[in-house]
């Protein structure tokens, strides 16, 4: 894996190979091209109403989980959002799953290109493309692969990388789960943060349509994005959402993307000079914590070995479910005292079991 600040450093910056220094970078278009007018129709509402945005977007090919369902005009949809994105003067990028069809993208124009999430989970396929890229700069934005892997969605920005492209930037759209969720693919966002804290050169695009899945969920999203201090958005948006051909519950109108982006509080990610002192102070009080924390699980994790040590002598089991349970019911009884919710209380303690059982299994060994 490349080294954090060091390998990735000739990346370009965001604004410098696209042109816009608009703040926030906004990708916005239909989920997928249907027909030429529906295209020109939605685009110029786009200018019309949202002029924040910088950079346009529609599917040309859909991958879809199922057969028999729409799966994109194909080629011919490339010459529709290429001929509306010159008129308005905005670039334009779609998405591609194989060589052929950067090659069709190439022969049509398309100002920047990117992966889905189906095809991020294939280094295989994520090769192919990148080969096929080998000596043209152009910007590629990579999703998230489907499952929460951040190294497999750095691996993919690697590859491109490896073949000559500077131009990359990340996308966030959340990832599946199995079992029930508010969102269609919950957004995770310790990995996009992980990701941002290892290559903080790489800007990462969030994707407030598909990580939401339903309209009513693009706006506080949107506003997440922004408080967590990534640099874009990617919303889906379409002339008529009802009758849109895939993924109609969560695309939203030219009208309301222009509402949505002018109420977005776009916070800076570094305080003035003569405001840091304080925030100097609380930060220092936060390190002093942290390091008491690290000791604290360093001297817990001695004790865990000692115990791992007794149970190998009196030929014990590691994991003692009534004891497991004990400690979980105490953590969450006096997480009542502090305001800390039971969520965080369980994947906390779940995580120092996990390193005790770790710790005991060397003894046992």
């Amino acid at each position: 894996m490349l080294e954090a600040n060091n390998s990735l450093s000739k990346i370009a910056p965001l604004q410098q190979w696209t042109k816009q220094q608009k703040v926030p970078f906004v990708i916005a278009g239909p989920c997928s091209a249907e027909t030429e007018t529906q295209v020109q129709n939605t685009v110029k509402s786009i200018v019309e109403f949202a002029p924040q945005v910088s950079m346009l977007r529609a599917g040309i090919w859909k991958p879809r989980t199922r057969p028999n369902s729409f799966e994109g005009v194909g080629e011919i949809g490339l010459s529709w959002i290429k001929n509306a994105s010159v008129e308005v003067g905005l670039p334009v990028i779609v998405e591609v799953a194989n060589p052929q069809h950067v090659e069709q993208c190439l022969r049509a124009g398309i100002d920047a290109l990117w992966i889905g999430a189906r095809t991020t989970v294939s280094p295989f396929n994520i090769q192919e493309i990148a080969d096929s890229l080998r000596g043209i700069n152009i910007p590629v934005l990579v999703k998230n692969p489907v499952n929460p892997d951040i190294e497999l969605w750095l691996g993919a920005i690697e590859r491109f990388y490896n073949v000559g492209i500077d131009k990359l930037a990340a996308i966030h759209r959340g990832f599946s789960i199995y079992g029930k969720s508010i969102y269609r693919n919950p957004p995770m966002w310790e990995i996009p943060i992980e990701l941002r804290r290892r290559f903080p050169q790489i800007p990462i695009i969030v994707d407030p349509s598909h990580i939401g899945g339903s309209s009513d969920l693009v706006q506080p999203l949107s506003q997440q994005a922004m408080d967590m201090g990534f640099e874009g958005l990617m919303i889906e948006t379409h002339e008529n959402p009802e009758k849109a051909w895939s993924d109609a519950k969560q695309q939203i109108t030219p009208k309301i993307l222009g509402e949505i982006l002018q109420k977005l509080e776009v916070c800076a990610t570094k305080i003035e000079k003569n405001n840091l002192e304080h925030l100097s102070e609380l930060r220092t009080q936060i390190d002093r914590i942290d390091d008491y924390l690290v000791e604290l699980m360093g001297e817990r994790m001695q004790i865990s070995e000692q115990i791992g040590n007794l149970k190998k002598e009196h030929r014990l089991t590691i994991h003692q479910a009534e004891r497991w349970a004990e400690i979980v019911k105490r953590a969450l009884e006096k997480s009542k005292q502090t305001g800390l919710t039971e969520e965080f209380i369980l994947k906390l303690f779940q995580q120092i079991h996990n390193e005790s059982i770790r710790h005991q299994e060397k003894i046992m060994k």
